[in-house]
């Protein structure tokens, strides 16, 4: 199956680091890819762990720039967020929450167990109108520059194995096995249907 068939979702909580690296490095690979955040806000670090930036989605990664940019440019730059900010941007204009999102994926990679329950929920919570199956697969990745980065590639390996397998279907078990093995990490698998 070409790359640009098979449809891409990546999630995590605020579309900013995790998702966003990984939609980064599955569209330089030229998939059909697209990035979601589960949250009811976005949030990025602020100057103390209890004092967040929270934005709503319709805020554009251009408006979150500038306003962190007058509040603390040394901060923001120093802890990476400008930089991340700066790439968001130019992938697309603003952050989109998964859950008003109608389009379908044939796989949907979560970024944390939490984002994969929620994105379950919500899946198994639609009325299902084709029946099309989508699988959702949660990688777990730490909230960090570093570790996006690690996860983004592994996001990859993982779709560039499923793009080349002869029946997704029927496949997808013993590539995700052969993967966990590889990798070292756990993931989580569940169909759910449209």
């Amino acid at each position: 199956m070409p790359s640009s068939s098979l449809r891409v979702a990546v999630v995590c909580a605020s579309n900013q680091n995790q998702s966003m690296e990984a939609h980064y490095i599955l569209s330089k690979q030229g998939f059909s890819v697209q990035s979601f955040g589960t949250g009811t806000h976005v949030k990025l670090p602020g100057p103390a762990p209890d004092k967040p930036n929270i934005y709503d989605f319709k805020t554009t990664y251009d408006q979150m720039y500038n306003d962190l940019l007058r509040k603390d440019k040394e901060l923001y730059t120093q802890n990476g967020v400008l930089h991340m900010l700066d790439r968001n941007k130019r992938i697309k204009p603003r952050p989109e929450r998964f859950q008003n999102c109608k389009e379908l994926f044939d796989l949907i990679l979560t970024c944390e167990e939490r984002v994969y329950d929620q994105v379950v929920e919500d899946l198994n919570f639609r009325e299902q109108e084709t029946c099309q199956p989508v699988h959702v697969i949660n990688v777990d990745i730490q909230d960090n520059l570093e570790e996006a980065a690690v996860g983004a590639f592994l996001i990859c390996e993982l779709c560039q194995c499923i793009q080349h397998s002869e029946d997704m279907e029927n496949e997808i078990e013993d590539l995700l096995q052969a993967l966990e093995k590889k990798s070292g990490r756990a993931f989580l698998h569940t169909v759910c249907f449209y």
